[in-house]
């Protein structure tokens, strides 16, 4: 009974969603052509439910490039209405159409003359009547079994909302390098945005030797520089080759005096390298290409001169996943 019930509630919710795309007609493409055309801010506004629907969607706006924020109506005729200029637009929402605070500001709207959309199931109430474009969102029946709580109707508004701003999205060409803009602290932000530069170490944090030094010297530059590895320079400083602890585990295996052997006798060849603008996500990718935890960082062309290492372990500290 009680998934029987839960499965009528989805069947109804999705319902209403599906009746929205019978519904779309040319004041949805109206909608589109008046927010893009939008030199200033995109304004939602609702109370209750819909006010928490409105939330939603002007952040589904603002974090897909069109400026946009959420006015409480009751709010807006106590002082708020300020955050208003003329060059905005604004999506109204309300399910009866008839939501008292909400009609309250709609002098104001039209005082500015600013355009309004309406997001409403009465296309011919209050709210529906002074909009210049009317989003009919209304439900045959809330999944609600008294058709009380805003249920089937919350979900066709927050479709119809995201229907709207990904439209406009696709019609702007924006991009996820914009989104990554939008969003720095998230994975894709720090995917798209951090660089080498950004995670590497440098100057004396560098491990580094010279192709002469014993591997005495190797071992405590290893160690003390706690990556596991150090780069070979040779006279010129230039980098040619890498001890890392894979080098040193074959060299043991020959049965050689280790501490008496060159650095340049043990160290792996052309080193893997990577410019320092170059994201920290292709880093990534070069390391687990060549399963090795640290690249070191050179614009030149080998043998090069280094700017500085990174290390497996800072990119993933860095969340770049």
């Amino acid at each position: 009974m009680i998934l029987e019930r839960a499965r009528r509630i989805f069947e109804i919710e999705s319902d209403a969603v599906l009746l929205l795309r019978e519904r779309l007609n040319e004041d949805f493409i109206k909608a589109v052509n008046h927010v893009l055309e939008c030199r200033g801010k995109v304004i939602v506004t609702g109370i209750g439910k819909s006010g928490l629907i409105a939330q939603k969607i002007a952040s589904t706006f603002a974090c897909s490039g069109t400026p946009a924020f959420f006015l409480h109506p009751a709010e807006g005729l106590h002082g708020d209405i300020g955050m208003i200029a003329r060059d905005d637009i604004i999506i109204a929402i309300s399910n009866s159409g008839e939501t008292e605070e909400l009609l309250k500001i709609l002098p104001i709207i039209k005082r500015f003359g600013l355009t309004l959309i309406a997001m409403t199931g009465k296309h011919d109430s209050e709210l529906g009547r002074n909009a210049d474009v009317v989003l009919d969102t209304g439900v045959k029946q809330e999944a609600c079994p008294l058709g009380l709580v805003p249920t089937a109707s919350t979900t066709a508004t927050m479709a119809m909302g995201d229907a709207l701003a990904i439209t406009v999205l696709e019609r702007r060409g924006f991009r996820a390098e914009d989104f990554a803009l939008l969003h720095p602290g998230g994975s894709l932000g720090k995917k798209l945005l951090l660089r080498v530069s950004d995670l590497m170490h440098t100057h004396d944090k560098v491990p580094m030797v010279h192709e002469d030094d014993s591997m005495q010297v190797v071992l405590i530059e290893m160690t003390s520089k706690h990556l596991g590895v150090t780069g070979v320079c040779n006279k010129a400083d230039k980098l040619i080759g890498v001890v890392t602890d894979g080098d040193l585990r074959r060299a043991l295996e020959k049965n050689c005096d280790i501490l008496k052997t060159a650095a340049k006798d043990v160290m792996t060849h052309s080193p893997k390298t990577i410019p320092r603008e170059a994201l920290a996500a292709e880093a990534l990718r070069r390391m687990e290409q060549h399963s090795i935890t640290c690249l070191f960082v050179s614009d030149d062309a080998s043998p090069c001169s280094v700017d500085g290492i990174v290390h497996l372990h800072d990119i993933l500290r860095a969340g770049v996943v």
